[in-house]
């Protein structure tokens, strides 16, 4: 074998059989390579642009468990990778980027596209990078990289020049200066001691509102969580990347937590006495208990987030699933159910209060009733992915999930544009399960267009073709409009904010796919119908109201006092008044049907 050849070799060995990628020169040994590894069982998915490439491995680690992988070439393909290595890091799940780089001999020489690779993923992949310059290193170069990946959970990259990429693979000699690694992921410590446990489970049975936050490393701990809520008569939150880690049909879980969450989240953490963390680095710490009124349990497989967001009185290193199985049986049944029976009561009627936010009229459609109508037909074992805006609020909100569903968004970067190449990861992977991507139009024109034509490419391959993406057309960036209205005290920018119309259901038919678009109030149920019973791919235009406000769980002094001030540079003042009227009565009358 060559050096390229290797590399796909060993990244085979290691499991590692799907990569996202784009050619080039700077990768030209490895794409030739790349062509004979596909008859050996690898599985090479090409996208429209190297960024896509980064976040379907981000997808693709968090929806599997497994390392992502994904390739570019040397220069702009590797900075392209960035965002969504990004995306990885912040939320910490394991990828592994193969880039090229310019000959060595041309190294230094300011030679075309030769960019300092080492330095530039210096940040986004600090627990490894790695530039090899003969070809018996390549072997340790591939297994740290994967065994990072998967151990820290983190993005690694291995930076390989094209003409090394060529020579023939050489496994390295047994002299000194030389090192010979192994393949094989490694096996941790996933309980805490007992002494730690003990202290949490005393914390614990000591509380009489005990509130519990799920993460995104709490997504496989379902029956576990349940069970040690059931124990303690517990409510459960969920940190957004942690929206699958319970169903939201069960009464005494309260759904998200944050500025995109829900009044029962809200007010359980600020009545709660005691506070069990699992999984989950959630960041906006005004939205938990403030420190002092509650006690703190956490549990995180990573030590580094412990005590981040609030001071906890016992911190536990374990896996989350593993963790509350051992602490379980130290809990002690709970008699009193009054706390539990509060949250269930609020639960409720916040389930009511969101069909009568959707309900509400807008021009020409509400948004939270495109969401609330797909809620009740989401198909079993969906998989649902979102984009950054205004769209996370409805998904976070009006989206009830049910066991064995998965959803996933960029959660620490929060970047626009992940919503596509989220989706067709995860349709990659699960080729049989229905996939629903939740765009806005701000996101679909920065790059859920291109990636259109990466699933015209691919979905004739797929065991069930179902994969719809919703898109939002509002011709506004909502959600940065919202909060120039709440948070800035200023109107509508319109120069910044409002940006074209566009035919994207039109766009489905002209790549092959099938374009529905809906308008009416009345017709949205319909709509979703036919999406979901569809032949192929589908785009469904939601034509949506960009006035309806993504109301806070709690509205501060200060957040009516930058609405009230914004209202004389509004240009939209008259929509936004009748839609924030109509969204706030909705929260304090009854659900009414059209």
């Amino acid at each position: 074998m060559n050096v390229s050849e290797f590399v796909w070799h060993r990244l085979g060995e290691w499991g590692l059989r799907r990569v996202y990628g784009y050619p080039g020169d700077g990768v030209g040994g490895l794409d030739v390579a790349l062509q004979k590894a596909l008859e050996k069982g690898t599985e090479y998915v090409q996208v429209r642009h190297e960024e896509m490439a980064a976040f379907m491995a981000s997808a693709h680690a968090k929806f599997t468990g497994e390392v992502g992988l994904c390739y570019a070439t040397s220069g702009p393909g590797a900075i392209h990778l960035l965002n969504g290595l990004y995306d990885a890091k912040l939320d910490h799940v394991g990828v592994v980027a193969i880039v090229g780089q310019q000959a060595r001999s041309a190294i230094g020489a300011q030679y075309q596209q030769e960019v300092d690779l080492q330095s530039l993923f210096k940040d986004v992949a600090s627990e490894f990078v790695a530039t090899a310059s003969v070809p018996s290193q390549i072997r340790h170069l591939i297994d740290r990289a994967v065994r990072i990946a998967a151990a820290r959970r983190a993005p690694t990259c291995v930076i390989i020049p094209n003409d090394l990429q060529e020579l023939p693979y050489t496994e390295p000699p047994m002299a000194h200066g030389h090192t010979h690694t192994g393949i094989g992921y490694p096996d941790e410590s996933k309980v805490p001691p007992g002494d730690g446990l003990r202290r949490a489970a005393t914390v614990l049975n000591a509380g009489k509102r005990v509130a519990i936050l799920a993460g995104a490393g709490a997504l496989n701990a379902t029956d576990e969580l349940l069970a040690v809520a059931d124990r303690l008569g517990a409510g459960i939150a969920k940190a957004l990347l942690g929206k699958a880690a319970v169903p939201d049909d069960l009464p005494f879980v309260t759904g998200s937590i944050g500025l995109l969450g829900t009044e029962p989240s809200w007010d359980m953490m600020k009545q709660c006495d005691t506070l069990l963390m699992v999984g989950s680095c959630f960041p906006y710490s005004e939205f938990l208990p403030a420190p002092g009124d509650a006690r703190g349990v956490q549990i995180d497989i990573n030590g580094a987030n412990l005590s981040l967001r609030y001071p906890m009185e016992v911190n536990l290193v374990g896996d989350s699933t593993e963790t509350l199985r051992a602490l379980l049986p130290l809990l002690t049944h709970k008699d009193d159910r009054s706390w539990r029976t509060k949250i269930e009561k609020n639960v409720a009627s916040w389930w009511k209060t969101l069909e009568g936010r959707a309900l509400q009229a807008a021009r020409p459609l509400n948004p939270q009733r495109v969401f609330w109508e797909l809620s009740s037909r989401l198909p079993e074992n969906a998989i649902v992915t979102c984009d950054s805006g205004s769209v996370a609020n409805w998904y976070a909100r009006d989206l009830k999930v049910r066991r064995g569903m998965k959803g996933s968004l960029s959660g620490g970067l929060a970047s626009m544009g992940a919503g596509t190449p989220y989706a067709v990861a995860a349709k990659m992977a699960y080729p049989a399960r229905t996939v629903i991507a939740c765009m806005g139009d701000g996101a679909m024109q920065m790059n859920g267009l291109n990636e259109m034509i990466t699933i015209s490419k691919y979905w004739k391959h797929w065991e069930n073709p179902r994969l719809i993406v919703l898109v939002l057309n509002n011709q506004d960036l909502n959600q940065v409009t919202w909060e120039e209205r709440i948070q800035g005290g200023a109107g509508k920018t319109e120069a910044t904010q409002s940006i074209p119309d566009f035919p994207y259901h039109k766009y489905a038919e002209l790549v092959g796919l099938r374009g529905i678009c809906v308008d009416d109030p009345a017709q949205v149920g319909a709509a979703w119908d036919a999406a979901l019973s569809a032949d192929r791919p589908v785009i469904l235009e939601a034509r949506t109201d960009p006035n309806v406000p993504p109301l806070p769980p709690h509205i501060t002094l200060q957040q009516a006092k930058a609405f009230l001030s914004m209202l004389p540079e509004e240009p939209e003042r008259g929509s936004v008044l009748k839609n924030t009227a109509r969204q706030i009565m909705a929260s304090l009358l009854p659900a009414r049907k059209e």
